[in-house]
């Protein structure tokens, strides 16, 4: 993952509730035109076109994931800025530009009756490197990444009322609490329950080591109340390295809520002779917290570099039913941004793991969309962006074989979620 920011400006939020009108709202063409039934869903998927470099995002629906095809040229919303990051909760879909050092827009749709995407809103908001839904909200943190100024914000989107109705601030580096002055990087939020867990790195946050570490053997969770955003407590763990990576999440929660933590060993520290180098000693693995509990499960292990012969995550998507989704790479090419291109059933319950078979080659593969892939609401199938060196496709992957399948093509961009909406009801 490369090294990005999105840029909220939550000072402009008094533009929030500003929508536009239908003339400004073009949606993409399905793979089957609509006819006199109205959809009650419709698939979302984003691209971003191939044709030229520092180009927008096109949002394009569909109403079928397994055949078809669907171009960026002539079709969908296109976005306004390059980069977006996607999130969705109540039903709304939420576009978040990453505005390379300005302000970036934020942008919500909803599924209207007639099947269309239709824009509610287009503000700007502050710089945040996490974001989640959260109960009703969407939760954005602002992080800190120096020790000249470790102070981390967050940010409370009701997505009712579409605004902010609350922020509040982190002193990461207290919340280190190191000796040696390292400061807590989150690395995403989490519900849990009634509360959020944020996992985090501890980084030295200095000119010449900004995410080096002097702590690569040790996981951490801070544990906030909610709403309130109050501080309760800090869990630890020294069996993995720091869980998730950076704008990647590393934490998710099963039916019984028990929580699983997916470490991918990439800690790093300055040697010697001047050079980071990779320094965790414990392999990429999973943890457990289990319900009602705020303390690691010391009597679960998961070690994944072990059942899968020496690779390790890069992501992970849970399906249900303690399968996860994980994204791998060999631990030979292991690198602090790169993302997997292999991909894995895992179940956190058996322990199991099956390679995904009926993907393209290896060498073939030029990105696995990491986050916003979509499972079905059976959690039987996965569906997963794969751009190649001759296209975008969605693959199709039955959880219980592991086996993948071509699905829709995507011509003329790159694929970076997959969604699904429900026809908002007046």
């Amino acid at each position: 993952m490369k090294n990005t920011h999105l840029y909220l400006n939550l000072f402009a939020a008094i533009s929030l509730m500003a929508s536009c009108s239908n003339d400004d709202n073009p949606t993409g063409t399905p793979t089957e035109p609509i006819g006199e039934e109205t959809p009650s869903s419709k698939y979302i998927i984003t691209a971003t076109p191939t044709a030229s470099e520092g180009v927008a995002d096109y949002i394009l629906t569909v109403d079928d994931l397994k055949e078809g095809k669907i171009s960026t040229v002539g079709n969908g919303i296109e976005q306004d800025g390059t980069y977006r990051y996607y999130v969705q909760n109540n039903n709304k879909f939420f576009s978040l530009l990453y505005g390379q050092g300005n302000p970036g827009a934020v942008t919500t749709y909803e599924l209207n009756t007639e099947g269309e995407l239709e824009k509610l809103s287009d503000f700007q908001s502050e710089t945040v490197q996490a974001f989640a839904a959260v109960d009703n909200d969407i939760l954005l943190i602002k992080t800190a990444r120096s020790l000249d100024n470790p102070i981390a914000s967050w940010y409370r989107l009701d997505t009712d009322l579409l605004q902010f109705v609350a922020e509040g601030q982190i002193n990461v580096q207290d919340l280190a609490d190191k000796d040696n002055g390292e400061m807590a990087f989150f690395s995403w939020i989490t519900q849990v329950g009634n509360k959020v867990y944020l996992p985090y790195a501890t980084i030295k946050g200095t000119s010449d080591d900004r995410y080096g570490t002097n702590y690569p053997d040790e996981a951490n969770i801070a544990v906030y109340s909610y709403p309130e955003m109050k501080y309760e407590k800090t869990i630890t763990d020294s069996r993995t390295s720091a869980i998730g990576r950076y704008f990647t999440n590393g934490l998710s929660v099963d039916e019984k809520g028990d929580a699983y933590a997916f470490s991918s060993s990439i800690a790093t520290t300055i040697n010697e002779e001047g050079e980071s180098e990779f320094s965790s000693t414990k392999p990429s693995a999973i943890t457990r917290i289990k319900s009602g509990t705020t303390e690691f499960d010391s009597t679960y292990f998961f070690d994944i570099e072990e059942v899968s012969g020496g690779k390790y995550i890069t992501a992970n998507m849970y399906l249900g039913n303690g399968n996860f989704l994980v994204t791998l790479l060999n631990v030979s090419e292991k690198g602090f941004w790169s993302s997997g291109k292999e991909l894995a059933i895992v179940n956190v319950y058996t322990k199991s793991y099956m390679a995904v078979t009926g993907m393209p080659l290896y060498e073939n593969i030029i990105d696995i969309t990491a986050r916003n892939n979509y499972v079905s609401d059976d959690g039987k199938t996965a569906y997963v962006g794969v751009t190649t060196k001759t296209g975008s496709y969605i693959y199709n992957i039955v959880v219980a074989d592991a086996t993948a399948t071509q699905g829709l093509e995507v011509e003329g961009g790159k694929i970076t979620a997959i969604s699904k909406i429900e026809v908002t009801v007046e």
